[in-house]
């Protein structure tokens, strides 16, 4: 797999992408990969507040600030995307069980409608946590997208800038022996890496759910770069 020849036949269909969640760690390393490759014409970031980045390769980033409470006021950033990725996630122990399934399903679930709505005709999303995700997806995968990516990563390897005890328990503890627990764990820039590969080469299929090993496999091809 030509990556290089992937990324400038990619470059030559002028699209377009928004991202949801590139406040949070994974929707960084996302960032900074599709930044870094250049293969869209335009990015735009859409979340609830404005973001700040020192470095010019940053400078031309649309940012759309809403209200996910009040979605439908905002239909207006959602529009005109050949391509949309949704790296919302929190925890239970962050916002509680309503506010749980608020953000990892009713805000991810009400953006896909808006997306579809505006025309997005390729909607690549990462769900994180096993709770909500079988139901959003299965209502997400309703709305008929051209094409539609769920992405499952195991535990994910990363320094958060927020304290989350058990999650640093794990990563302690699998992030030492990542080189054989491949099922177990991955790291926030394997996760971005895969998804970049996934959306440069042809879908095959208009459905497609990806475990932690297909997810590593793509990670590994966008390393090579």
């Amino acid at each position: 797999m030509d990556l290089n020849a992937m990324e400038e036949h990619y470059r030559q269909k002028n699209r377009t992408c928004f991202i949801l969640g590139a406040s949070g760690e994974t929707g960084k390393a996302l960032l900074k990969e599709i930044v870094e490759r250049n293969i869209f014409s335009k990015i735009t970031l859409i979340g609830r507040r404005q973001l700040t980045f020192e470095d010019k390769a940053y400078e031309n980033l649309v940012q759309k600030v809403v209200d996910f409470e009040k979605l439908d006021e905002y239909a207006e950033a959602f529009h005109g995307h050949d391509v949309g990725y949704c790296c919302l996630g929190t925890t239970k122990a962050k916002a509680g069980a309503e506010g749980f399934v608020r953000v990892d399903h009713d805000y991810v679930l009400k953006s896909a409608e808006l997306a579809k709505a505006g025309g997005c005709a390729d909607k690549t999303s990462s769900f994180l946590y096993l709770k909500t995700k079988g139901q959003v997806e299965a209502e997400i995968e309703d709305l008929g997208f051209e094409r539609f990516s769920a992405y499952r990563p195991a535990v994910l390897l990363v320094d958060r800038e927020e304290s989350r005890p058990a999650e640093w328990v794990a990563q302690k503890f699998l992030g030492a022996f990542s080189s054989v627990f491949t099922t177990m764990s991955i790291s926030i820039t394997t996760v971005a890496r895969a998804m970049v590969v996934n959306t440069l080469k042809d879908g095959e299929k208009k459905v497609e759910i990806l475990e932690n090993k297909a997810i590593c496999n793509f990670g590994k091809i966008g390393a090579k770069k």
